[in-house]
């Protein structure tokens, strides 16, 4: 049977995980978990605490252990820690060591694509056969890329054999979002179940159920949905960012925001755009200036 099919036994931990429920993982009870079930909770479990910021934590246990699973959530800490040349070549060793592990896949792939390494990224995942995280991080990847067309062939390939898994779920909202017109509101609603759902929200759903928001032109409803996010984690940098977002579209002050989001996550995509968009206009007002000086 498979373990993440509706009746196996990491259904639960599998959607707590990317629902962004991580304290509910680490607190899954996994003694009762069959042997061959043991080894991928914990990793989903290793995982969840890299997403609390438990990177030291988290190597420190892996330190040591020779099985490709570990070895690859000791590349992901490590990537985390910010010595992606050291994450980068373990990944590489792993998957010309064991290409087809569904661990290696995902988790390797996540620090290659990380580190810039798209094609290697996309190379080592799609030697899948049926790994549905391989396939939600293709998608990702497509869509990073603004090969909306190939995220969408993936999407629809894997709707085929998985048509009621949350993961094909999410992906096919991303691509939604990209897609846009009516395909927004098709979005909004799986965010929304998952985000107003007591057994499912966390601050990573509400988040997703803003940008929904914000894409269907529904402002109050956006920033109710983000004020509650930062609510229930007030660091949490993707809901600052969304909401300084958000205060920008509906012309309110940033600069509190812009602050915050400078403190939990110096290094966040939104601020280095901003950054990079700035100095373009500093250098080509500068050229105007001598322009009109010549």
């Amino acid at each position: 049977m498979d373990p993440y099919s509706a009746e196996g036994e990491l259904i639960n931990i599998h959607n707590f995980f990317h629902q962004g429920q991580f304290q509910e993982v680490i607190d899954f009870d996994t003694s009762t978990l069959s042997a061959e079930n043991a080894l991928p909770a914990r990793v989903l479990q290793l995982r969840a605490r890299l997403a609390l910021g438990q990177a030291d934590d988290v190597l420190a246990d892996v330190q040591g252990e020779t099985e490709p699973e570990l070895e690859a959530v000791g590349a992901l800490a490590e990537h985390a820690l910010g010595n992606t040349d050291a994450a980068v070549k373990t990944v590489e060793k792993l998957a010309q060591e064991s290409p087809d592990n569904a661990a290696v896949q995902t988790l390797g792939g996540t620090v290659l694509q990380a580190a810039g390494k798209s094609e290697e990224a996309l190379a080592l995942l799609s030697q899948h056969t049926g790994n549905l995280e391989a396939i939600a991080l293709i998608v990702q990847i497509h869509l990073q890329q603004n090969r909306t067309d190939l995220a969408v062939k993936e999407v629809t390939a894997a709707r085929r054999w998985a048509q009621d898994s949350l993961l094909v779920n999410l992906a096919e909202s991303w691509v939604g979002l990209r897609l846009g017109g009516d395909k927004y509101q098709q979005a909004f609603y799986v965010f929304e179940e998952l985000a107003q759902a007591p057994a499912t929200s966390s601050v990573r759903t509400l988040v997703s159920q803003a940008v929904a928001e914000l894409h269907l032109g529904r402002t109050e409803e956006a920033q109710a949905a983000l004020e509650q996010a930062i609510k229930k984690e007030p660091g949490f940098s993707e809901a600052i960012a969304n909401l300084l977002v958000l205060n920008v579209i509906t012309g309110k002050d940033t600069a509190e925001l812009t602050s915050s989001l400078e403190t939990v996550d110096p290094q966040h995509p939104l601020l280095a755009d901003l950054a990079e968009k700035s100095a373009l206009f500093d250098k080509s007002a500068n050229r105007y200036k001598l322009k009109l000086g010549a």
